[in-house]
């Protein structure tokens, strides 16, 4: 699947994909009563945690709803990244390219593939309404593993549910989402094909200037 492919599947969500019950927001920047986030709990207890108050968020916030990038960005940043791995998202996305970049090389990758996510994904908010609901799925997995895939639909007015799973690492500070599958693509397999095109053309320097030139 192409990304353009991909992202149209993610706006009908309504920006739920990533930037809502993976990344989510802080309701008490919209004023809303935000819910207790716990990263140890229960891969099901955080993700849903972590989606209600991205939803009573994004439902209070007037910017929000009238998808204002440049505000949603800046939530993002702000209230959003901490429940991601972006480490692992970009270290898994490159692939076997990954061992032959240097450290710097590295960390300009992760945080010009972090931009490039950030910047994508705050565009798919605009559909975002009062009526728009997540639901999580039975949890099939193993609590006590150190990864899990949770299982959600995403429901909005006039439109089929979207089946979203979300890939879970547990670490240190509890879980981290680092992957997703949107209708069977999982978010890491479509870019890693993208990377290693433009790995193979242009070098690694050549992907981190490619996305960097898309913020």
């Amino acid at each position: 699947m192409s990304f353009p492919a991909f992202l149209k599947i993610l706006r009908r969500t309504g920006g739920l994909c990533l930037l809502g019950a993976v990344l989510g927001l802080s309701a008490a920047s919209a004023g809303a009563a935000e819910r207790a986030v716990d990263p140890k709990a229960a891969p099901n207890d955080f993700l849903e945690a972590v989606a209600n108050n991205m939803l009573d968020a994004v439902k209070a916030d007037p910017q929000a709803l009238r998808g204002d990038p440049g505000h949603i960005a800046d939530l993002v940043r702000r209230y959003a990244m901490p429940y991601v791995d972006m480490n692992k998202t970009t270290r898994l996305a490159a692939g076997r390219y990954w061992r032959q970049a240097s450290t710097a090389q590295q960390d300009a990758l992760i945080q010009a593939f972090t931009g490039t996510l950030i910047r994508t994904y705050s565009g798919a908010f605009t559909r975002v309404t009062s009526d728009t609901t997540i639901s999580l799925l039975p949890f099939r997995g193993d609590p006590q593993a150190d990864d899990a895939v949770v299982r959600t639909t995403i429901s909005q007015p006039n439109s089929a549910a979207i089946g979203v799973d979300y890939r879970l690492e547990r670490t240190d500070a509890g879980w981290k989402v680092y992957d997703l599958n949107v209708e069977g693509i999982w978010l890491i397999q479509n870019y890693r094909n993208q990377f290693a095109s433009e790995i193979g053309s242009n070098g690694i320097d050549g992907l981190i200037k490619a996305l960097n030139a898309k913020q």
